[in-house]
């Protein structure tokens, strides 16, 4: 039975690392576990064989997708934007707030794309998430853990979990460091007439209306 594989990235600036094994990695269909601005992620590209073997390993059901992230607003200007959420995405983006928007024309697969045709994006101000996105279009996401569980907030604690999940030789950990504790993203429904808050997070409510004050709040 193979393992998951380490990279200890500690201490090394994300613009001075080489990520070309981690790059060809993705792109010959593998994973990985890798910081975000909140917690460890699993993850991949956003093609449906990496994000049916992210979902076996998280046991994830029909009705919970992946959240994708992106090197920013341009990546993904075939969605389906309203005038809100380019405007929270032009005040919060880089930042833990996630955009739920249409994507009519199926862009994404299923999975990403949810039931409703509707895929969540975010732009993550982390610099090894941004320095993988100038090499790749995008980044599956979902908490690094064994469900249940609390999600990873160091690199040892991300390969603990992905050897719980069951994950092998096909899951690669990005050893960041250690993150500080952080609450999760904002989401924000952005497909309906008017925006609506689904989950409030380290951005709070009160500060998403002093952009949009019509807001919905949960």
């Amino acid at each position: 039975m193979t393992t998951p594989c380490l990279l200890d990235l500690r201490g090394i600036p994300a613009d001075d690392a080489d990520l070309s094994p981690v790059v060809a990695h993705l792109e010959s269909g593998g994973l990985l576990a890798y910081p975000t601005e909140t917690v460890y992620g699993f993850g991949g590209l956003a093609t449906e064989t990496s994000v049916d073997a992210v979902r076996r390993l998280k046991r994830r059901t029909d009705s919970k997708s992946l959240l994708v992230l992106v090197p920013g607003a341009d990546a993904v200007q075939d969605l389906q934007w309203t005038d809100e959420a380019r405007e929270l995405a032009k005040v919060f983006w880089p930042g833990s707030m996630t955009l739920v928007l249409s994507d009519p024309r199926g862009i994404f697969p299923g999975g990403i794309r949810s039931g409703e045709g509707s895929v969540a994006v975010r732009v993550s101000p982390h610099p090894l998430v941004g320095a993988l996105l100038r090499s790749v279009d995008s980044l599956t996401s979902t908490s690094a853990n064994e469900p249940g569980s609390p999600s990873a907030l160091s690199g040892d604690e991300a390969y603990r979990a992905a050897i719980a999940v069951g994950a092998g030789s096909e899951m690669l950990v990005l050893d960041g460091g250690t993150l500080p504790p952080s609450g999760p993203s904002t989401i924000i429904d952005c497909t309906g007439p008017s925006p609506v808050v689904l989950r409030e997070g380290t951005i709070p409510v009160g500060r998403l209306r002093c952009v949009l004050p019509e807001i919905h709040g949960i």
